[in-house]
């Protein structure tokens, strides 16, 4: 009985106990629902909102018709735009127009870059004055905005802006350099304040390498062959300078003169890239008889072909050649390689028509403006009726 009864017992102590537990499990599930279902209603979540698009700022989209803003256009460049409750686009056109800037111009502006809208009056104010600085003239500021939006609207870093000016100016740069920067790499000024002192450090270092005695002079005629230098990276520039120094059996003197001249602007392509067009340089003139010594000259004489990819380079060279001109004439004329080749065949198909013979002439005509060029060629038809009467 004694055994019994000890057994009883601990089955109606489980019975309690599992009772007690189960309801105090059951009691804290669903206070848990009635905490999350309260949340939700207090907070406006609810569980099937991943699939809904957030709304847009109607009195937006209405204010931005109205100023001729091309919507599709902004829509694909900066959507998040449209869904923010506060913007300033009517701070911003008033601004705008108070610089001398079109209705048209403004909203071709904020149709290409519509977080300009996102601006305060106080930051475009004090953005314009740090510009100004450098500017000489609103109307200048308004035709790189005109061209640009995003070189004035992309930060908000007024400081940085600011330091940048600074440091440029103490590194021997004039102020016709930093506006040729702010209307040609006006991300230059975008940059943090030490990615434009790295570089500069390192034009500084390549200098004093290359045997001259002047950094300042050596930065600011690299920064004026190639306004986009600041914007590239270290390693690139490094990568490149190597690649010209070893290709083409450079000294330290005839290094420091390619590039501070003619050289410079190729310190902007990808190494990878300049490999890859000078090969294929080499290869196309090796094809048509010429030396190695004689490639290199070409090049050197003009480092700007290496941006031509090789289809567009031998296109253009296969295209001179069947117009009966030949390759001593191009090596000798290089920029005759800048014309597109619908130029190249229509300026020869009128200098043949004009009695012009390409074959024993300059070719240098080519590439000249279109101005020049129309001026050339009725001096080649007046003479060439002269002669005939």
């Amino acid at each position: 009985m004694g055994y019994l009864t000890i057994m009883a017992s601990r089955n109606l102590w489980y019975m309690r106990s599992n009772l007690f537990f189960g309801s105090r499990c059951w009691m804290i599930r669903y206070s848990a629902e009635i905490l999350k279902s309260v949340s939700f209603r207090l907070f406006g979540v609810t569980c099937n909102n991943g699939d809904k698009e957030p709304l847009e700022n109607e009195d937006l989209l209405n204010n931005l018709l109205t100023m001729g803003v091309d919507i599709d256009m902004a829509k694909k460049r900066q959507p998040g735009v449209f869904n923010r409750m506060v913007t300033n686009e009517q701070d911003l056109k008033m601004f705008l127009l108070s610089k001398g800037a079109s209705k048209e111009v403004i909203a071709s502006i904020i149709s290409r870059y519509p977080r300009a809208i996102t601006r305060t009056s106080e930051s475009l104010s004090k953005r314009w004055d740090l510009w100004r600085k450098i500017m000489t003239s609103d109307l200048e500021i308004v035709n790189i905005l005109e061209r640009s939006p995003e070189s004035f609207f992309r930060s908000n870093n007024n400081i940085n802006l600011e330091n940048n000016i600074k440091f440029l100016y103490s590194v021997g740069l004039s102020q016709k350099c930093l506006c040729r920067l702010l209307a040609n790499a006006p991300r230059t000024f975008s940059n943090s304040l030490d990615l434009n002192k790295q570089m500069i450090e390192v034009l500084q270092e390549v200098c004093l390498f290359l045997g001259h005695n002047d950094p300042t002079d050596f930065v600011r005629k690299i920064i004026s062959k190639n306004p986009f230098i600041l914007i590239q990276s270290t390693k690139r520039v490094k990568a490149n300078i190597e690649f010209l120094q070893s290709t083409f059996n450079l000294n330290k003197e005839e290094l420091l003169q390619l590039l501070c001249g003619p050289g410079a602007g190729i310190l902007d392509l990808s190494t990878e890239c300049a490999k890859r067009n000078y090969t294929n340089i080499k290869e196309k003139l090796f094809s048509l008889g010429r030396t190695e010594e004689e490639v290199q000259k070409f090049v050197l004489s003009y480092p700007d072909m290496m941006f031509l990819a090789d289809k567009k380079f031998n296109d253009k060279i296969d295209c001179l050649i069947e117009e009966k001109i030949s390759i001593l004439q191009i090596i000798e004329s290089p920029r005759v390689l800048d014309s597109s080749i619908s130029t190249l065949k229509s300026r020869i198909k009128e200098l043949v028509h004009a009695g012009y013979n390409l074959s024993v002439s300059n070719i240098a005509l080519l590439s000249w403006s279109q101005k020049r060029f129309e001026a050339k060629l009725e001096k080649i038809k007046r003479l060439e009726q002269c002669l005939g009467s």
